[in-house]
């Protein structure tokens, strides 16, 4: 038989949990046809993966690439460590449906990127059609974001919505799960999801549960209040009969040694009927703007809009006391602040205080003679709102129980971005971005040994592929879509992480692609060679409806 494609002598893990076998893998026609000894079998190309581990591609279940893939389709930093599946849309944000009265104020909650792109789009479906006429690299699967949606309805309102309103928003959920969203998801601690009621969401998911949908949620606490956060989540799930999928759900500084109690309610309410599971990545740290730890009212209208509220003395006040009393959980870092963990928080990104890069906003206040929480808010100020800091917020323990947890997938959270053009350009540290998978693979597996190789490849590959319901990806076997992964296992090596206690300046850092990443295919064509992209844009848009 003949095959476009035959990778031959691999170690071939297929995904499902089982040790790798001497195989060799024949493609044709974008899907594996065979898999086994295939002897004198001719092929267009052969790739020798001779001691090289040939796995499924890996699918991104938690990613916020939605418009950094219309900015660079080539997807450069995911598919380069092996992603060949990215499900867009998360934490309560997606690009679509948009309304012509919010446009401005749904863009200001993507910050730089969405002045890269043309919202040439209304409705969920035109935005899975732009990306499609476009091109990507990788496939890609999306959600409707809540907050969106509720954006789309009545602006960042901060009130239950009235009958007509919540009327509309299921309209576009709807509209949104025909147009082939895979579900919907929430992100509770931001604007404007933190001021949904537990019943608006139940009568949303009502309508993503019809379509046999997904709720995907960063529920509204991960830190002193995750237990209960994490309750609302089932009880939504169970009230509204839809699935659940519990967003990077590791317990951030202020919850370490809650994790026992929280896998006590995954297992209740899995024997209830409730179908959840969690999933994370496997950073401590993250590098969000200065204004993202601010009360979520005080951010409406984008990073120039929070420091124009911090002049205003009056406001400044009430902003440093919600901030402090973290009123309305806010997201997991933010814990730091609560807990006056000053040491932990570094300045990353400034241009007025450029000399200041690098240091702890604890010191940052010795040298001001101030309080940090009062510096803080200055370098917002003084910034306009173009700051950012390095957060290191998760202990380590708590990742690796995470990882073994029988419920748990592996996500990114990160985006598709790029050392070049506009992607180049955006500050901050990109570590998930650029190397989640080969961190994984190498540190928690070939050095620290807390998952078997086989395990967390499932956990990377035909996981999230049962979860979404994806029946021909995820695995190697007869009939699949070949997307698929040739590495070094003893050569995998992440090449953007800069492991805590910091060593500054991080600019050895950022921006920088794995090691070991042998071949990525997807759809059965090579995107990526001896770890260079092709410029092959072979991804295929996934819509719900056609179960692919």
């Amino acid at each position: 038989m003949d095959y476009d494609i035959i990778i031959k002598n691999g170690r071939v893990i297929d995904g499902a949990g089982n040790p790798w076998m001497k195989s060799d893998v024949g493609i044709l026609d974008g899907r594996i046809s065979s898999v086994g000894e295939l002897g004198i079998s001719q092929g267009e190309l052969v790739i020798d993966a001779s001691d090289l581990i040939v796995t499924p591609g890996f699918i991104d279940i938690h990613t916020h690439s939605d418009l950094t893939l219309l900015i660079n389709p080539k997807a450069e930093s995911k598919v380069r460590q092996g992603v060949t599946t990215e499900v867009l849309g998360n934490c309560g944000t997606s690009p679509a449906p948009t309304s012509n009265l919010t446009l401005e104020l749904l863009k200001k909650t993507w910050g730089s990127e969405a002045d890269e792109v043309d919202w040439s789009w209304k409705s969920f479906g035109d935005y899975l059609k732009k990306i499609e006429q476009q091109g990507t690299a990788i496939n890609v699967v999306g959600l409707v974001g809540h907050g969106t949606v509720r954006i789309s309805v009545m602006g960042a309102e901060n009130r239950a919505p009235s009958d007509s309103e919540l009327a509309e928003m299921k309209k576009l959920v709807a509209k949104s799960m025909s147009d082939g969203a895979f579900g919907m998801s929430s992100g509770l601690v931001y604007l404007p999801g933190s001021f949904a009621t537990t019943d608006e969401l139940v009568e949303l998911c009502k309508i993503v549960a019809k379509y046999e949908g997904l709720y995907t949620s960063h529920i509204r606490g991960e830190r002193e209040t995750i237990v209960d956060a994490l309750k609302e989540a089932i009880e939504i799930a169970e009230r509204s009969g839809a699935r659940l999928q519990v967003s990077h759900n590791c317990p951030k500084y202020g919850a370490h040694g809650k994790f026992e109690e929280m896998s006590k309610l995954y297992d209740d309410a899995r024997r209830r009927g409730v179908d959840l599971t969690i999933d994370n990545d496997a950073h401590t740290d993250l590098n969000p703007r200065l204004s993202q730890v601010l009360p979520q009212w005080a951010q409406a209208g984008g990073d120039q809009a929070a420091a124009e509220r911090l002049r205003d003395p009056t406001l400044r006040e009430r902003i440093k006391q919600e901030t402090l009393d973290d009123t309305l959980p806010g997201p997991g870092y933010v814990g730091l602040v609560k807990h006056g963990r000053w040491d932990r928080i570094f300045l990353l990104h400034a241009v007025e205080n450029e000399s200041l890069i690098g240091k702890s906003f604890e010191e940052i206040a010795s040298l001001r003679g101030q309080e940090p929480i009062d510096v803080y808010l200055d370098l917002i100020v003084e910034e306009d709102g173009n700051a950012s800091a390095l957060f290191n917020y998760i202990d380590e323990e708590d990742i690796r129980a995470l990882l073994r947890h029988p419920l748990m997938m592996v996500c990114s959270d990160g985006n598709a971005v790029a050392p070049y053009g506009a992607l180049g350009k955006i500050q901050g540290y990109w570590p998930c971005s650029y190397g989640e998978y080969p961190y994984i693979l190498e540190r928690y597996v070939r050095e620290e040994g807390v998952l078997t190789l086989q395990e967390a490849i499932r956990k990377m590959t035909s996981f999230p592929a049962q979860k979404l319901g994806l029946r021909d990806r995820g695995q190697i076997r007869e009939g699949m879509w070949a997307d698929i992964v040739i590495f070094d296992f003893d050569r995998i090596r992440d090449r953007a992480t800069c492991r805590f206690p910091y060593t500054f300046p991080l600019s050895n850092y950022p921006h920088k692609y794995p090691e070991g990443i042998e071949f990525v295919l997807v759809n059965g064509q090579i995107v990526v060679i001896k770890g260079e992209h092709k410029g092959k844009l072979a991804g295929h848009v996934l819509r719900h409806s056609t179960r692919r």
